[in-house]
């Protein structure tokens, strides 16, 4: 049943656009899910979220919480890349996603949530937070690793992987917080 609803909503997704789209993935029954911002090229070119940059610290991600990828469901807010051309390249390069997309694909997203009904739901950055939270108000560098009671789960805000890519000033905050992300597992698996 649950498998019918899932593909019913990402046929529902992909009807929505005529662009290349990433529907989120893994486990149906998962306890945890990771919405991140929007796919990359990497991930529209793979048609899997988080197999980009982003996914080697996914990869980490995982490792420090000692899961498996496949007990996890993994999105993102907004399943088309948002892009523009770079001026001198000509080529797309990512942007970040317009209000009007993320309203687009924000029912799609909340349906993904409640089919999958999980205990945590780990946003990564600030997009995922405020969209999830419904709270416009919220900031990820106020937020972050400080679990926020939902009706129906736990949000955990975590910074973006790729703003410790392009801020390594964030590296021990994003660790800190994965590190308070265990110990809030811990207490749903015990």
């Amino acid at each position: 049943m649950k498998k019918l609803e899932y593909l019913t909503l990402k046929e529902e997704c992909f009807n929505l656009k005529n662009e290349k789209m990433v529907f989120g993935e893994g486990n149906l029954n998962a306890k945890i899910v990771l919405v991140g911002e929007a796919p990359g090229a990497k991930e529209i070119e793979k048609g899997k979220p988080f197999v980009g940059q982003a996914g080697k610290y996914l990869d980490e991600f995982i490792n420090i919480l000692e899961i498996k990828r496949e007990d996890i469901y993994i999105t993102n807010t907004v399943k088309i890349r948002p892009y523009k051309f770079n001026e001198k390249t000509g080529r797309k390069v990512n942007r970040p996603p317009k209000k009007e997309e993320i309203n687009e694909f924000k029912p799609i997203l909340l349906k993904e949530i409640e089919l999958i009904h999980p205990d945590i739901v780990v946003s990564l950055g600030n997009y995922s937070l405020k969209t999830i939270s419904g709270k416009k108000n919220h900031a990820i560098g106020q937020v972050h690793g400080s679990p926020i009671k939902l009706a129906n789960c736990i949000l955990f805000p975590l910074y973006h992987p790729a703003a410790v890519i392009y801020n390594r000033n964030l590296k021990d905050t994003y660790y800190q917080d994965l590190q308070k992300l265990k110990a809030v597992l811990l207490q749903f698996t015990e």
